[in-house]
């Protein structure tokens, strides 16, 4: 019985263990169009916990901060202007490997490449209005989250469903 008990706990902390946070943002496209609650529909079917939300208007020094890697290339003008021409709603969500679960769930950053059922499959049509953005690693979410969001604005909580979606 107690060998029984313990096998269960072990399997169910290995799940645990690759509990994780990643960033997801609605660009202004997406805001524009409407496809806001799609996009938070998708997640919250998936099983993903929401633990941080806004509506707003980023600044230039904030977009900076956040495409850092893309502030000397060619197309970072056009980035720039297209990310301050609207409201973004920049999210946290929680979840077992939930950053490469939500890439997949994005699709390819080129939406002419992403798969159908993918939300750039499903929404979106060209490279430079792609709907949504999601961090690519655990310590890129990390960066992202501590940029968009203060740590009081992270809210733990215990989904009642948690139970239903892992072993």
């Amino acid at each position: 019985m107690v060998a029984t008990l313990l096998s269960i706990f072990a399997a169910f902390s290995s799940n645990m263990s690759n509990e994780e946070r990643t960033f997801i943002m609605v660009k202004p496209d997406g805001v524009q169009r409407g496809l806001v609650g799609e996009i938070i529909t998708r997640f919250e079917k998936k099983g993903y916990k929401l633990v941080a939300m806004k509506f707003m208007k980023a600044n230039e020094d904030l977009l900076r901060k956040h495409y850092a890697e893309h502030v000397e290339k060619s197309f970072f003008k056009r980035l720039l202007a297209y990310m301050l021409s609207g409201p973004v709603v920049p999210m946290v969500w929680e979840g077992v490997d939930v950053v490469i679960s939500a890439r997949k769930m994005m699709g390819a950053t080129n939406p002419k490449d992403s798969a159908p059922g993918t939300i750039r499959g499903d929404l979106a049509l060209d490279m430079g209005r792609n709907v949504i953005h999601g961090s690519d690693a655990v310590e890129t979410a990390k960066t992202e989250m501590g940029l968009w969001f203060t740590d009081k604005e992270l809210v733990s909580h215990d989904a009642a469903l948690h139970s239903w979606l892992y072993e």
